[in-house]
């Protein structure tokens, strides 16, 4: 491709990935309206989790289909999906609607990241690779600094309709550039479509993260252990499956490397720690420092900022260092920066919490586009599509699988600190963790609550370290290849 045409299709990817990144924040900015106008409050949780369920189901799949139809069908398709489903969002009338409409919305969402982070393997040599992808990383970053803004501002001065409708001129924009300035040449693959590989992939995914969703939604046991019986018995016949297809939608050869099983392991708990960092300290600087909720998500704004930098260190580290090394290093960092969360006193100085994010950050950056760029090259090129979206998958079930742990050991200790104080329940909790609400507790109360919650979170924050220990022996475990 000419150097133009590549320049223009590299703007049309980033405009993609701002578009689904902003998606994520805008919405859950503008929920408490959507829930007043469409009276959904007890499901509402429903809108983001079936978002972010189908798009991990529908990854492996559309990664398999770049390698064998190619990169520009594939991701065209996954566009129209997006917009298409956040229009229909915009004109749900209830709660159940929009969850249907969230449905198509993730179908499409699938498609995006790791189709997108294919294309730029693609149209980039390898030393130049890590940068593309840490400046693709960087809409992310300026997406959850805009967003929560952005929704502010529609849903005051427009309706939380609009938080859907403003993908149409994004996705029309980066459909039509696509469509004009991408070339590729298609290498047509012999044998049929691994159609049974697929179901059984797609049934055990599908019970797999709802029965990490029920474990801390305290779905009953029998359907607990249904969904687990159910994904095992997938994962039984899918690897029977992918044995006998001539065409695999995921090759197991890929994971008799031991290098990419292991980076791909690391991406899958490092996500992890990054699900704890994001999600529950916006609840440390509301329920401890008293900060107004506006105010709180910017804790880890230096997180995302940051990552952009992490990427493009590992852009310029990797060929020095090796994967191997940059990680160990990495790693090491993110255990200092995770270990302060633990030892600092109750109430800190909220300019604190941003160093010590402005570090996770860089942590997560580097590892997170060291690995991808590493699992990449194991794989070999005909493979790129799906090593990619197996990579973007291990993502998405790395936060699945933590969130649920996390709520696990968070709601036991929180219990467990509870039952010390006869004079304190979760409904105080319920109130010291909002702000606004906080000055309806007698003030005698509100320190102990606030030290119940801080050991709370503390025990969030040491199962992180714990998974940064088995990421780094997992790292030091295999042998480097030198690709």
């Amino acid at each position: 491709m000419e150097k133009k045409k590549v320049a223009i299709v590299t703007f049309a990817i980033f405009l993609t990935t701002f578009m689904s990144a902003v998606e994520g924040t805008i919405v859950s900015t503008a929920m408490p309206t959507i829930v007043s106008d469409l009276d959904g409050l007890e499901i509402m949780n429903w809108v983001v989790s079936i978002f972010l369920l189908m798009t991990a189901i529908s990854t492996p799949l559309y990664g398999k289909m770049a390698d064998r139809f190619g990169r520009k069908p594939v991701f065209l398709f996954g566009i129209l999906v997006f917009v298409l489903g956040s229009c229909l969002c915009g004109l749900s009338h209830n709660m159940l609607q929009l969850i249907v409409f969230r449905v198509i919305q993730g179908i499409g969402s699938g498609a995006i990241q790791p189709v997108a982070i294919t294309m730029l393997a693609d149209m980039y040599p390898l030393h130049k690779r890590a940068k593309m992808i840490g400046l693709n990383s960087s809409f992310w970053g300026l997406a959850s600094v805009i967003a929560p803004l952005l929704g502010g501002f529609i849903v005051q001065h427009l309706t939380w309709h609009w938080v859907f409708y403003i993908n149409l001129p994004f996705g029309v924009l980066a459909f039509l550039l696509i469509s004009f300035f991408f070339k590729e040449k298609i290498v047509p693959k012999d044998g049929k479509l691994d159609l049974r590989g697929t179901i059984f992939l797609v049934s055990f995914l599908l019970a797999f993260m709802l029965f990490l969703q029920g474990l801390s939604e305290n779905y009953s046991v029998l359907l607990l252990i249904s969904l687990l019986t159910l994904s095992c018995v997938s994962i039984f016949f899918f690897k029977k499956a992918e044995q006998k297809a001539t065409d695999p939608i995921m090759p197991l050869e890929m994971f008799k490397n031991k290098e990419f099983v292991a980076q791909n392991a690391i991406t899958l708990l490092i996500m992890g720690v990054v699900i704890g960092l994001e999600f529950y300290l916006p609840t440390w600087m509301q329920g401890i420092n008293g900060l107004p909720a506006s105010i709180a998500g910017f804790a880890v704004t230096p997180s995302a900022l940051m990552w952009v930098i992490g990427s493009f260190i590992a852009g310029s580290l990797m060929p020095k260092l090796g994967s191997k090394r940059l990680i160990s290093y990495s790693l090491i960092f993110l255990f200092i920066a995770d270990l302060v969360l633990v030892v600092i006193p109750t109430y800190t100085q909220f300019g604190v919490f941003c160093a010590i994010t402005f570090l996770h950050g860089l942590t997560f950056g580097t590892i997170a586009t060291t690995t991808q760029v590493k699992s990449q090259v194991i794989v070999g090129k005909e493979n790129i599509g799906v090593a990619t979206a197996f990579n973007t998958l291990m993502k998405y079930l790395g936060q699945t699988v933590m969130v649920s742990i996390y709520g696990i050991v968070f709601n036991s200790v929180m219990a467990h600190q509870l039952s010390k104080h006869s004079n304190l329940n979760m409904s105080m909790m319920n109130k010291v963790v909002n702000s606004q609400k906080v000055h309806q507790l007698a003030k005698d109360l509100v320190p102990d609550l606030r030290n119940v919650l801080h050991i709370s979170l503390q025990s969030v924050y040491i199962t992180s370290l714990i998974v940064i220990i088995l990421a780094f022996v997992i790292n030091i475990t295999y042998h480097e290849s030198k690709k």
